[in-house]
């Protein structure tokens, strides 16, 4: 079993949900209370991974990200380094690739909150800020864990987006459905099995758990 790319999958996995949760939930937030007529537009951008192949995605992400483009160049002049074949680079395509699976739950979830104690909440002089964190997160947070989880499985079984940005490179970049891959390419079934069945037990606990926390969440604040 390739416990190295195994492991580089849960440390990029771990990585993504984080980044997510503090970067996808003001996105949500707005897509759930935001006014604005045009926000279709935004909601379609969120969206656009769900449908776009993930090899397509990855091309556009590697020409964004190369050394010869803004952020590329920018990050070259800070780090001295290369975005396209580095960890740091397929972790911002893992961002842009899960974003849809964290901001979707989590929108629907702001959006189900009841409007009537947000602004029992704001008459009574907490801030909106204050609010958000002390009312909405609580009341959406089963939500928000939903997207926390799809974005870590979703993360951890990625192909064509992180083999386009980040290639194959052993302790960097290959991932473990990379190295399934190579596995079969080589004809090691048993050992593509192995970790195959390992990642699918990893996928179904990390499931399970959730779906369980979730049960005992509403156990604890029913419905009314």
């Amino acid at each position: 079993m390739d416990w190295q790319a195994i492991w580089l999958s849960l440390r990029l996995a771990a990585a993504t949900t984080l980044i997510l949760l503090a970067a996808a939930l003001p996105i949500a937030y707005w897509l759930a209370f935001s006014p604005r007529r045009w926000k279709f537009l935004v909601q379609a951008v969120v969206a656009l991974p769900l449908v776009l192949p993930p090899t397509v995605l990855g091309f556009y992400v590697l020409l964004a990200i190369g050394p010869r483009s803004p952020v590329g160049a920018l990050y070259a002049r800070l780090t001295g380094g290369i975005l396209p074949f580095s960890f740091q680079g397929l972790l911002l395509a893992s961002v842009l690739y899960s974003l849809p699976f964290m901001t979707q739950p989590a929108a629907a979830a702001f959006a189900a909150v009841d409007r009537k104690l947000l602004e029992a909440s704001w008459c009574l002089g907490i801030s909106r800020a204050e609010t958000f964190r002390r009312v909405t997160i609580p009341l959406a947070l089963p939500g928000i864990v939903t997207g926390a989880v799809l974005s870590f499985a979703h993360t951890m079984g990625e192909f064509g987006v992180v083999l386009m940005v980040g290639g194959n490179i052993s302790g960097a970049t290959r991932t473990v459905s990379i190295s399934i891959y190579d596995q079969v390419q080589r004809l090691e079934y048993a050992a593509a099995a192995e970790t195959s069945v390992f990642l699918l037990a990893i996928s179904f606990s990390v499931l399970a758990l959730t779906y369980a926390l979730q049960r005992r969440f509403w156990s604890l604040w029913p419905m009314s």
